[in-house]
């Protein structure tokens, strides 16, 4: 699946609609902040919901959060990420390993992060991955030249995430998560780019 943020390029998209169809790939507008990536098999995607007012209400902080759990999840796996002056998301060699793309609404985060674990990297030769087109991406798998168990990282991922917020994960239901944002009012959002 393709999803194109709020202020995204639809132009991004480069495959033609017979192509997404062969590949049984569809596009998405969705209400996240940043341009067109991919979302698949072999990659960890994160949505934390967080209330920011306890962070600060600082989105960009909350952006580099982010990044600071991407980054020491890989330093863990002996990949040394970082980065990109201007740029949202973590970066290792001048290649795009996790992108980000966020909404806020009355200070509560929705959205997240995608953490290219082993994911097919020729599905992000059909777009302009976040809108950057001088910039390639990866993934842990191909950087070590190894399998890499998801599982392992999700548990780092989680661990990390609570220690760069001082949180505790709480565990809910898909079902109790709709309940409580279907009441929001879409007036009131903020979005972030990726």
């Amino acid at each position: 699946m393709y999803t194109i943020g709020k202020g995204g390029d639809e132009n991004h998209v480069l495959a033609s609609n017979q192509e997404l169809a062969e590949l049984g790939a569809e596009v998405v507008r969705i209400d996240r902040g940043g341009d067109v990536t991919y979302h698949g098999p072999g990659q960890i995607v994160g949505y934390p919901i967080l209330d920011l007012t306890a962070y600060g209400s600082d989105i960009h902080r909350y952006l580099r959060a982010l990044e600071e759990v991407i980054i020491l999840t890989l330093e863990d796996f002996d990949i040394e990420a970082s980065r990109e002056e201007g740029m949202t998301g973590v970066w290792v060699n001048g290649e795009k390993i996790g992108a980000i793309g966020v909404k806020v609404s009355r200070w509560v985060t929705m959205h997240g992060f995608a953490l290219n674990v082993s994911t097919d990297l020729s599905r992000f030769d059909r777009i302009i991955p976040c809108g950057i087109f001088h910039k390639g991406v990866t993934s842990m798998e191909r950087l070590l030249g190894r399998p890499v168990a998801a599982a392992d990282v999700t548990r780092r991922l989680s661990e990390i995430m609570c220690a760069v917020f001082g949180a505790t994960p709480v565990h809910i239901a898909p079902e109790t998560i709709n309940a409580r944002i279907a009441h929001l009012d879409p007036g009131s959002l903020q979005t972030s780019a990726a």
